[in-house]
């Protein structure tokens, strides 16, 4: 059961993912259409780097499409790390789209021009029900890869909001400036936003514990298990933010029968599944036992 409710978010993932593609793709080339109309700073920005998006959504799509195939004798933990790769992309484009919206924005700070706010109105209401309806998509992504997707999303979807916002108050007011201005406090957002999935995604990739409570946390739970008089050398590390992986050594009473062993083994690994690790390898040792290993 848990295959399989594994095995249907990855294709929803797949998915989400390929429409999220086409949505930004197609709306990108709107975008420069519409920003060179309306000569709005915040919407030829905002096209560009939807056209990033479009290169980062084609990765993401496509490695996270690799990331479903089953694992063989070259992967032995399965693809699962490629859409990490599509993660690690997505973020570094989203970095690069970011550096060039501010160093548009600035000059446009110091001259101000008029913008068509009437065009602005119009191309912001489609951008935040396209954005958005991507974006919705998405929102419950358990995926690293959808994750940082998310946030390209997000951007654009506060992006437009702040588009739109600017549009209706300069039809009334006559403050240019707002264009830029709302383009460079957006950006710091997400700047923030990016750096701490990078770091997330960083953490995957050096193979740290999901959680930092967790060795502890193993440690009581298991030690409340009858029959078992000590736990070491625990190993916890996630393959790509969701499959999670385990591998400890549990020491027992020598005068516990084989049968006996083998029930504190599957003790061990149900408490381990429920805690959402989908795989452990667990080895048993009699008490007093010298541990093979230099670090237990």
């Amino acid at each position: 059961m848990a295959h399989n409710h594994s095995h249907t978010h990855e294709h929803k993932s797949v998915a989400n993912l390929k429409m999220a593609f086409w949505l930004n793709a197609v709306f990108a080339l709107v975008e420069i259409a519409g920003g060179i109309f309306t000569n709005s700073i915040a919407i030829l920005s905002d096209a560009f780097h939807d056209l990033g998006d479009s290169v980062a959504l084609g990765l993401a799509w496509y490695f996270q499409r690799i990331s479903t195939k089953k694992r063989d004798d070259t992967y032995t933990y399965g693809y699962k790390r490629y859409s990490l790769v599509g993660a690690s992309l997505s973020a570094v484009i989203l970095l690069v789209g970011s550096v060039i919206i501010i160093f548009k924005a600035i000059p446009r700070l110091i001259t101000p021009e008029p913008v068509h706010t009437q065009g602005m109105m119009y191309l912001a209401i489609i951008g935040i029900i396209i954005n958005g309806l991507a974006m919705f998509r998405l929102k419950n992504g358990h995926s690293q890869n959808e994750k940082v997707i998310s946030i390209h999303l997000l951007e654009d979807v506060l992006g437009w909001v702040a588009v739109l916002i600017a549009s209706i108050v300069m039809k009334f007011y006559d403050i240019p400036i707002l264009d830029p201005l709302l383009s460079l406090i957006i950006t710091a957002f997400i700047l923030f936003r990016v750096f701490g999935n990078m770091r997330q995604t960083f953490r995957i990739f050096m193979q740290a514990t999901p959680s930092e409570e967790q060795v502890d946390h193993f440690k009581l739970i298991l030690a409340s298990v009858n029959g078992i008089i000590d736990v070491h050398d625990l190993h916890f590390w996630t393959v790509d933010g969701t499959y999670n992986v385990a591998s400890l050594h549990v020491s027992v009473d020598p005068d516990l029968s084989l049968s006996e062993t083998e029930i504190i083994k599957l003790a061990v690994r149900n408490i381990l599944e429920k805690e959402g690790f989908a795989h452990s390898t667990i080895e048993i040792e009699p008490v007093g036992k010298l541990c093979e290993l230099n670090d237990c």
